[in-house]
């Protein structure tokens, strides 16, 4: 890493896992989207994930002109946080869906799943007796009967989409094999360069959140890639968010926070936007002698192209 004190910050702003009816709060149209990726930047984060969502109704959403929308507003304003843009989309997209933001943007990161896994949201769905929008109880329910596919053949074809873009791969790990799987990924040249994982940790059907779990995953990459050979962060769902970011400060990795992953600024208090969720890492970080990395920074550490050498500048 550039600095052993500073650490990326991401901030996941709205994803595709929550409903309406659980937080008023929940950005869905993209306009909010938009000021909440400004106003998490501004509070010290250095990337944004972006997923986006029908306005009407909160729905995930694969429409690139929300995507465009989304994006030109977060530009208009901050020319330099770096925009991560979803490959994993929302439960029942097709894998065409989920990579068409790749050659339409071109961004410089861009998530991508790294195994399939159950996705069991069910429960989530199981505390409220009405819904805000007709959507929402059968999306959580067909939870419980769907898998999250994501097979060999949709990766390398995924991966060679982001070749062809100049677009670096966020691997999202939510269990072991699937850092086994990034291995693999880079033994059969799929991926160039030092890989970036991202510890998904705490989805019902893959890996818990726990610190030993979390350990878990940085010794098995520690043994495939090498300490110095790839970089990493890690988070937790719910409540569990801040305990897994904090302890990965101490084993070297960076975080991410956001409303996608986590709907609480604390016990039974709602944040009520991105930014309080990243203005609460900052203070943790800042108690430990840690300090956020800049856009640039962050660049840098990740192996991206500064924004300014960007061909496709939004």
């Amino acid at each position: 890493m550039t600095n052993k004190s500073k650490r990326i910050i991401s901030a996941s702003i709205t994803g595709s896992i929550h409903v309406p009816t659980m937080s008023e709060y929940l950005p869905i149209t993209t306009d909010e989207i938009a000021q909440n990726a400004i106003d998490a930047a501004n509070a010290g984060a250095a990337s944004v994930h972006i997923h986006a969502r029908n306005p009407e109704n909160g729905q995930p959403s694969s429409d690139l002109n929300l995507y465009r929308k989304i994006i030109d507003k977060i530009r208009a304003v901050n020319k330099d946080v770096i925009i991560c843009i979803t490959t994993g989309g929302g439960l029942g997209m097709t894998i065409e869906q989920r990579g068409a933001v790749v050659p339409e943007f071109k961004p410089e990161l861009a998530s991508m799943n790294c195994g399939s896994i159950n996705w069991g949201l069910y429960p989530l769905g199981e505390r409220y007796k009405e819904f805000k929008f007709d959507w929402e109880r059968e999306y959580l329910e067909n939870t419980k009967g769907q898998v999250f596919t994501n097979h060999f053949a949709d990766i390398e074809g995924l991966l060679k989409i982001f070749r062809d873009n100049n677009t670096k791969p966020e691997l999202e790990c939510y269990d072991v094999g699937h850092i086994y799987n990034v291995k693999f990924m880079q033994q059969n040249g799929w991926l160039e360069g030092k890989p970036f994982l991202q510890f998904v940790m705490g989805i019902n059907g893959a890996i818990a959140a726990n610190e030993y779990e979390l350990m878990n995953m940085k010794q098995t990459a520690d043994r495939l890639f090498g300490e110095d050979g790839y970089e990493w962060s890690a988070f937790g769902a719910g409540r569990q968010e801040f305990p897994i970011c904090t302890q990965n400060l101490f084993l070297g990795g960076h975080v991410r926070v956001g409303l996608e992953d986590n709907l609480y600024l604390s016990k039974g208090i709602k944040a009520k936007n991105n930014a309080e969720l990243v203005e609460k890492m900052v203070r943790i970080m800042k108690e430990f002698d840690y300090e956020p990395m800049t856009p640039a920074e962050a660049r840098e550490t990740l192996g991206l192209k500064q924004f300014s050498e960007l061909q496709n500048v939004r």
